[in-house]
C-alpha cells in the first residue's frame, strides 16, 4: 500500500503548511487506502452479503475515507477484539498507529487494563507488543514517541480530554476553561510551539470508537473533534449502534447466548403478595428434597415467644398446622399444609391458598425485602460457589445500592462503621454458613471457615478526597452513572487478586452509579438492593456479569474448554427486587429492541441470493435451492401457516434428529439449517431466562438399586480406568492425509469486485424520475494481490505437529506430499491454512486409530461419589423421577420438552425387559487419542429375556453414521472395541437412537 497523504480539507493555509512540515518529519504514519470509493462499498457489500447483513447503499464516510460498525453484545470481548484487529491490520497492511477513543474515565481504565492483561498473550501470537499509553495533556512528549516508533502504537484517549470550543481564539495558554480539554489544540511552548492535535494528525491514525453513540450527535463538538484527528479511516464498537454506518459484523445478545459466550441467565424474583386470613409476615425460602423423607417446606414465619414475637425458620411437612406451630397466633389461622410440590414449588394449603417458592407475603417493610433479597443471594452464592471451588473458580457477588451509608458509616471520629445493610449481611452470611454445614463439601467448608466473615465483603465506592471517606458516586449530567476515576481505580487494581483464592473477598457491594466500566468474568450473583425502574438500567447492571468466568489459571471457560457444559458452569443469578416476570419481560424487551433486524419468516424470496458458508467457501442459494428448502419444511411441518419456524423444528434441531434435507440440498445441508435458525422467534429469546426460584435438587443420593448384585457385576466390569496404545504405519496416515488435504483444503484469498454502469445516450425526465437513466450495470471481481506480506514468522511445522499431536517429521512428510498449488494457498492466509490443515489430518487420525488401538486396565477405578457430584444446576423441572434407575431423579440432555433422552428414560423405566439402569454422569469417561468419551447409560436386562443382559448405551438422534463428524465416530467406535475387549462379551456397547433401536439389538 502506498501513496501520498491527503491533507485534512477545510483547514486555513498556514496550518496546512504546517501539517506537511510535520508529515515530513515523521516516517511512519499510516500509509494511504489506495481503494477507490467504488471498490471500499464493493468489498463492503460482498463481506455483508457473506455474513446475510443488510447492503449498505452508500459509503458512509464521517471521518476518515469509511466508518465500519462492528456491533457486538455486552461480555462478548469487543476490546479484546478491537486489540487483536490492531494487531491483524499491522500484520496484513502495516498500519501502525491507533487511536482509541472511549466517552468516559471508566471505560478508558477498563480498556488500559485489558491492554495490560492481554501483553504477553499478543506477544506470543503476533511476536510484537503494542506501545499504547493514555493521553495525558501534562505529558505531552508521549505523542512524539508515538510517532516516531515504528511498532504498533496505540494512544487511549477520553472524550472529555479534546471535546472542547473550536474557538482558536479561546484555545491559548493562560485562559481560563477547560484547560486539559484545550491544551490539545494549544501552541505549547514545551511542546516545541506545536499543537498536540497536529503531531497526531500528521500519523493518519487509524480511529477505534468504544461506544460512538455515547459521543455525540454528528454536529457535536465531540464530533466535530474527531475529524481533527485526520483519521484513515475508522472502526465504532458497540453493543446499540445509535447512527449506523456501514456495518460489517453482528454479534447481538442471541447470537452471543446461542454460541455460548456470555453466561446463561436465571433470575430470583421476589413477589409481597397477601393471602386471606392474615396480614402477617410469611416467606416460603425453599423446598427441601431428600431420598429418605418426603418432600418439606423451609418457611420463615412468626413465632410467639413470652417475651414477644420473632421471625424464625421452620421446616415443615404435609398435615403440619402453622397456627400451633406459631404458639397460636391467631393471623395463622386455617394454614394447614395439605400439598409440597417440589416440581413447581408450590405449597398448597388446606384453605385454598397457595404460597410459590420466592413469594413473601403478609406485613412486609421494603427492610424485609432487602434482608430476603441478602439472604438468597449468600444461599445462591454458596450453592454454586461448591461446585466451582472444585473447578479452581472464583465466585463473586455484586451488590447494587443507591446509598454508600446503606453499607458504610463514619462515627464521630471517623473510624467505619457497618451500615444496615452491613449489619444484615453479616448476620445472615453466619446463620446461612451454619445451616449449610451439613450439606457442605468438607474441603470447602474448611475454606469458609478459614475466612472471618468481616473480611469476605468490601465496598466500592467514590472517595472524597477532602475526607478519604467513601462517598455516594457523582453521576453525569444528564445520566445516571459516574465517571469517578477514585471508584474505578480501587475496582480496576482489584481485577485480578479478585479472580484468586488467596484475596478472601467474595462479595462485593458498589454504588448504583458505578456500573460502567468494570465488570468481572467471576461475578455469578448479581443483587439489585434497590428499586430499578429503568430498563436500561436493569440491562446495564446484568452486564457487569455476562462475561465467561475464569479459573485460578486465567483459562476462560468456554465452549473449547467445557463443550456443552458452558451453560451448566456459566450461570448468573439475578437477585431482583421486583417479582419473576415484570423484571424478565422489561428485561427481554430491552434486549429485543436492540437485537439486530431479523427476518421473521422463512420464505422462498428469504432464502434466494443468500450466501452460505461451506467448508470455508461461500456459495449462493440459487432459486431452485430456494423453493427445494421451502418445500422442505413444509413437508416436515417446520414451518406454519404463516411461514414461521414451528417448535417441531427447534426441538429436532435440539434432539439431533432433524429429517433429511432432499438430494438437491445434501451439499449445501449445513448452510441451509444455519439459515433455518437465523431466522427470529420470540421463543429463542425466552429460552435466555431462567426463573432462578425453581427448586433445586440439593441431594440425589444413589439408592437401594444401586446396590443390587446385578448393577454391581454390570458396574464392576466397567468401572475401570483405561490406557490405550495406537500403533498404526505412518506412512498410511501420511498418505490419506495428504490425499484429504488436497481433496478438501480451502483457504480463503481477499477479492474486491468494481460494478460500473454508464448513463443512457439519450435521457428523458421519466427515465430520471424511474431511475432508469443508467445502463445496466457490469462487474468485474478481482483477487487483490498484497504488496505487504507476513510479519510474522510461522513455525509451520510445529503447529501443526502440535496441533494434531505428530512428530515434525511426520508433519514435514504431509505438507511436502501435497500438490503445489494446495500449498501455496498458505501465503494466502496462514492462520487459516494452519487451522484446516490440523482439522483435515485429525479426521484421517481418527478413522485409523480405530483399527489401530488398544486398550488396556491401569490401577484405579471410579468412586461411586461420581454419580452424585454433579448436582449445581440442577433443577426439578428437568428432573425425570425414575422407577428403575439407581437414583430417584435422572436428569437427561437437551431443552426440548420431549428430548432423545427423555423420551429413552421413560422407555427404559416402562419396559419389562429392563432391571436396572443408570444415567452415566460425565465424570466417567474413556481416554480416546481424540479426546474424552463418556456413554450415556448403563443397563441391566433381566435374564432370559433378551441376549444380552448388559449394555452400555449412547443417544443419539440420529443413527446415519454419515452425519457423525469423523472425530465423534471416532470415540464412538473406540469405546466398542474397549468394550468388546474388557467385558469378554458379556458387556455390549453400541449407540443407538431410541429405545426400540436398542432393544432390536439385544434382542439379536
Amino acid at each position: 500500500m502506498s501513496g501520498q497523504m491527503r491533507l485534512l480539507p477545510g483547514l486555513e493555509d498556514d496550518t496546512q503548511l504546517e501539517l506537511e512540515d510535520l508529515m515530513s518529519e515523521i516516517g511512519y504514519k499510516n500509509e494511504a487506502l489506495q481503494l477507490t470509493d467504488a471498490q471500499l462499498l464493493q468489498n463492503i457489500r460482498n463481506l455483508q452479503q457473506e455474513s446475510n447483513i443488510h447492503q449498505s447503499d452508500a459509503l458512509v464516510a464521517p471521518l476518515g475515507r469509511v466508518s465500519l460498525d462492528v456491533e457486538m453484545e455486552t461480555g462478548t470481548g469487543k476490546t479484546y477484539v478491537y486489540i487483536k484487529t490492531m494487531f491483524e491490520l499491522n500484520r496484513r497492511y502495516g498500519w501502525s498507529k491507533f487511536i482509541v477513543v472511549v466517552p468516559s474515565i471508566a471505560i478508558r481504565e477498563g480498556v488500559k487494563k485489558t491492554f495490560e492483561i492481554t501483553a504477553d498473550h499478543f506477544m506470543e501470537r503476533y511476536g510484537k507488543k503494542a506501545r499504547f499509553f493514555v493521553y495525558n495533556s501534562s505529558n505531552l512528549n508521549q505523542l512524539d514517541a508515538f510517532s516516531s516508533n515504528s511498532g504498533i502504537n496505540v494512544m487511549i484517549i477520553n472524550t472529555q480530554a479534546f471535546a472542547a470550543s473550536m474557538n482558536e481564539d479561546k484555545n491559548v495558554e493562560g485562559r481560563k476553561g477547560d484547560a486539559a480539554a484545550r491544551i490539545i489544540y494549544t501552541k505549547r511552548d514545551e511542546f516545541g510551539s506545536r499543537r498536540p492535535i497536529d503531531v497526531i494528525a500528521a500519523n493518519r491514525p487509524i480511529l477505534i470508537l468504544d461506544e460512538p453513540q455515547k459521543m455525540g450527535k454528528e454536529d457535536s463538538a465531540t464530533q466535530k473533534a474527531l475529524k481533527r484527528f485526520n483519521p484513515l479511516f475508522t472502526l465504532n464498537y458497540s453493543a446499540t449502534h445509535a447512527k449506523q454506518h456501514n456495518l460489517v459484523y453482528v454479534l447481538d445478545a442471541l447470537d452471543a447466548y446461542n454460541k455460548r459466550l456470555v453466561k446463561k441467565i436465571e433470575v430470583k424474583g421476589f413477589e409481597v403478595r397477601n393471602l386471606r386470613g392474615t396480614d402477617k409476615y410469611l416467606y416460603l425460602e425453599n423446598i427441601v428434597l431428600s431420598a429418605k423423607n418426603p418432600p418439606m417446606a423451609r418457611m420463615e414465619m412468626e413465632i410467639a415467644h413470652k417475651t414477644g414475637s420473632k421471625r424464625e425458620f421452620r421446616t415443615l411437612g404435609v398435615g403440619d398446622n402453622l397456627y400451633y406451630i406459631s404458639g397460636e397466633m391467631e393471623q395463622y389461622k386455617g394454614f394447614v399444609i395439605s400439598e409440597i410440590d417440589p416440581f413447581t414449588g408450590v405449597v398448597t394449603f388446606t384453605n385454598g391458598d397457595e404460597l410459590r417458592k420466592g413469594d413473601v407475603t403478609g406485613d412486609v417493610s421494603e427492610m424485609d425485602m432487602r434482608r430476603v433479597q441478602i439472604r438468597e443471594t449468600i444461599i445462591s452464592h454458596f450453592q454454586k460457589e461448591q461446585e466451582l471451588f472444585k473447578l479452581g473458580i472464583k465466585t463473586l457477588s455484586l451488590f447494587f445500592i443507591d446509598e454508600v451509608a446503606k453499607y458504610r458509616q463514619y462515627d464521630e471520629d471517623g473510624n467505619e462503621q457497618l451500615g444496615e445493610y452491613g449489619r444484615i449481611f453479616e448476620q445472615e452470611y453466619i446463620s446461612v454458613l451454619n445451616e449449610y454445614r451439613n450439606f457442605l463439601d468438607a474441603d470447602y467448608m474448611k475454606y469458609l471457615d478459614a475466612v472471618d466473615v468481616h473480611e469476605v465483603h468490601r465496598g466500592y465506592f467514590s472517595i472524597d478526597k477532602k475526607t478519604g471517606r467513601s462517598v455516594d458516586s457523582s453521576v453525569k449530567r444528564g445520566t445516571d452513572m459516574s465517571d469517578d476515576i477514585s471508584a474505578y481505580d480501587l475496582i480496576l487494581k482489584n481485577k485480578e487478586r479478585l479472580l484468586s483464592f488467596e484475596e478472601p473477598t467474595r462479595f462485593i457491594f458498589s454504588h448504583s452509579a458505578l456500573r460502567e466500566g468494570w465488570d468481572n468474568p467471576n461475578v455469578f450473583q448479581i443483587c439489585t438492593l434497590k428499586h430499578s425502574d429503568s430498563t436500561t438500567q436493569k440491562r446495564q447492571e446484568v452486564g457487569r456479569g455476562l462475561r465467561l468466568c475464569v479459573n485460578q489459571a486465567g483459562n476462560r471457560m468456554d465452549a473449547e474448554t467445557l463443550g456443552d457444559k458452558v451453560h451448566e458452569i456459566n450461570v448468573l443469578t439475578v437477585i431482583a427486587s421486583e417479582s419473576y416476570a415484570p423484571f424478565v419481560s422489561d428485561l427481554q424487551k430491552q434486549i429485543k429492541d436492540v437485537l439486530y433486524d431479523r427476518p421473521t419468516k422463512a420464505t422462498i424470496e428469504y432464502f434466494s441470493g443468500k450466501s452460505i458458508k461451506i467448508d470455508g467457501k461461500p456459495i449462493k442459494v440459487d432459486d431452485r435451492q430456494a423453493r427445494a428448502i421451502y418445500q422442505y419444511l413444509v413437508r416436515n411441518n417446520y414451518v406454519d401457516e404463516e411461514d414461521r419456524v414451528t417448535q417441531d423444528y427447534r426441538d429436532d434441531v435440539q434432539n439431533n434428529t432433524l429429517a433429511p434435507v432432499p438430494e438437491v440440498l445434501k451439499p449445501i445441508e449445513e448452510g441451509v439449517h444455519a439459515l433455518v435458525q437465523a431466522i427470529y422467534d420470540d421463543s429463542l429469546l425466552k429460552k435466555m431466562f431462567e426463573d432462578g426460584n425453581k427448586p433445586k435438587v440439593l441431594d440425589n443420593p444413589l439408592n437401594e438399586r444401586f446396590e443390587k448384585e446385578e448393577f454391581q457385576k454390570l458396574w464392576k466390569t466397567i468401572n475401570h480406568k483405561y490406557a490405550y496404545t495406537v500403533d498404526f504405519d505412518s506412512d498410511e496416515l501420511i498418505s490419506k492425509a495428504i490425499a484429504h488435504i488436497d481433496n478438501e483444503l480451502y483457504v480463503s484469498q481477499l477479492q474486491y469486485t468494481v460494478t460500473y454502469a454508464g448513463q443512457k445516450d439519450v435521457l428523458s425526465a421519466d427515465m430520471v424520475r424511474e431511475g432508469s437513466s443508467f445502463n445496466d450495470a457490469k462487474s468485474k471481481t478481482t483477487t487483490l494481490k498484497h504488496a505487504h506480506t507476513s510479519q510474522v514468522t510461522y513455525d509451520l511445522i510445529g503447529k501443526i505437529a502440535e496441533g494434531t499431536v505428530l512428530t515434525r517429521r511426520t508433519v514435514a512428510k504431509i505438507l511436502q506430499g501435497i500438490r503445489p498449488d494446495t500449498f501455496a494457498m498458505y501465503r494466502n492466509n496462514p492462520e487459516e491454512f494452519i487451522t484446516k490443515v490440523i482439522r483435515l489430518i485429525r479426521e484421517q487420525k481418527a478413522t485409523m486409530i480405530v483399527e489401530h488401538i488398544t486398550y488396556d486396565t491401569i490401577e484405579g477405578s471410579y468412586d461411586s461419589s461420581i454419580f452424585t457430584a454433579e448436582k449445581s444446576s440442577l433443577t426439578m423441572d428437568k428432573a425425570y423421577r425414575a422407577q428403575k434407575a439407581i437414583q430417584d431423579y435422572v436428569f437427561t440432555d437437551g431443552l426440548a420438552e420431549k428430548s432423545v433422552e427423555r423420551k429413552f428414560a421413560e422407555n427404559l423405566d416402562g419396559a419389562e425387559e429392563v432391571f436396572i439402569y443408570a444415567k452415566l454422569p460425565k465424570g466417567f469417561y474413556i481416554p480416546t487419542p481424540v479426546g474424552h468419551y463418556s456413554p450415556d447409560w448403563a443397563i441391566v436386562f433381566h435374564e432370559g429375556m433378551v441376549k444380552h443382559i448388559y449394555f452400555v448405551a449412547e443417544t443419539k438422534g440420529t443413527m446415519e453414521s454419515l452425519n457423525l463428524r469423523p472425530i465423534e465416530k471416532a470415540k464412538i467406535d473406540c469405546a466398542k472395541k474397549l468394550f468388546s475387549k474388557l467385558s469378554n462379551g458379556a458387556v455390549t456397547y453400541d449407540h443407538v437412537d431410541s429405545y426400540q433401536e436398542l432393544l432390536n439389538k439385544v434382542l439379536r
